[in-house]
């Protein structure tokens, strides 16, 4: 069985539209086809929509509702956690990812020696508003993160079983869903495509979620704040040495009469502003294993139905 997986979060427009493509995608599969929508605490009508749609619908499906929004890859995880497949894909719900995607994924899965596929951008239909502030991202996702993901980034995947088990055991909050599916490693194989220009609503995926986005990433993956923190350390260690022999220099020739107030109070808040700045990403990285101690689940599903052909 196949087992697509679709987070659902402010998509009420585009449900009728979501729901023929995936009639559309069964009649093409040639393994038996299960679709999982997690609606992630959506405010508007998804869930009402989904629930009333669903059992008029020619293939199978389940419906989870969470208590809240917990973030499309908490959403993704349940959708995997209760997926009775032995393949497994991600779909979005906004369409913007092409349908054949998912159609490539399966087949990949199911006749080739690969674990995961990875559906990877080289372009997009969207304004330039909102490609320039992505390639931005994904340039430093890639320089700072995790150095082998695609430039265009990755939304979407697809895995067997053996990696979906293996992933739904990393557990750790505050982390990120693709990263986690790079380090993994497995037998990975990477397809592109172009992303679709949005047909209805308005991208939840703000600059606020991509700056927290990319801060859990790089606290998550790797340990580049606490490194910059020490080179920035070294190279202040050494220039106050070299200016405090330039100092003490000067002050046995007598070129400096009176004590400079203003370079005094410069020197201590641009130490102190780089202390506060050492304090915060040590403080980050304690924080985030704070909460990976306490076990909360990373998702609460409040309501789990089932609906059969």
């Amino acid at each position: 069985m196949f087992s697509l997986v679709i987070p659902v979060y402010r998509n009420e427009a585009s449900i009728p539209d979501l729901l023929d493509v995936v009639d559309g995608l069964r009649s093409q599969l040639a393994s038996e086809l299960e679709v999982i929508f997690v609606v992630d605490g959506s405010p508007d009508r998804s869930y009402e929509i989904l629930r009333n749609a669903l059992p008029h619908r020619t293939f199978t499906s389940k419906l989870a509702l969470l208590s809240r929004n917990f973030g499309s890859f908490a959403a993704i995880r349940v959708g995997l956690s209760i997926a009775s497949g032995n393949i497994f894909a991600v779909m979005a719900a906004d369409l913007q990812e092409p349908p054949e995607l998912v159609l490539k994924m399966e087949k990949y899965l199911r006749e080739e020696p690969v674990d995961v596929v990875v559906g990877a951008r080289d372009g997009r239909s969207d304004p330039l508003t909102s490609r320039i502030p992505a390639q931005i991202f994904w340039s430093l996702y890639r320089r700072y993160v995790i150095s082998d993901i695609p430039p265009g980034g990755v939304d979407v995947f697809g895995c067997n079983q053996a990696f979906r088990d293996t992933l739904l055991q990393l557990d750790e909050s505050h982390s990120s869903l693709i990263a986690q599916v790079f380090w993994l490693g497995f037998r990975r194989k990477c397809i592109t495509y172009e992303r679709l220009e949005r047909q209805h609503g308005k991208s939840a995926w703000t600059l606020r979620k991509k700056v927290n986005y990319l801060m859990d990433s790089v606290f998550a993956f790797t340990d580049l704040p606490i490194r910059l923190l020490i080179r920035i350390g070294g190279i202040g260690t050494i220039l106050a040495g070299l200016l405090s022999m330039v100092i003490f220099f000067a002050k046995m020739k007598g070129l400096i009469p009176v004590p400079g107030y203003a370079m005094i109070m410069l020197t201590i808040m641009f130490l102190g502003a780089i202390n506060l700045f050492g304090i915060g990403v040590v403080g980050s990285y304690a924080w985030r294993a704070y909460e990976n101690t306490k076990q909360r689940p990373l998702a609460i599903p409040m309501k789990i139905e089932s609906f059969e052909v």
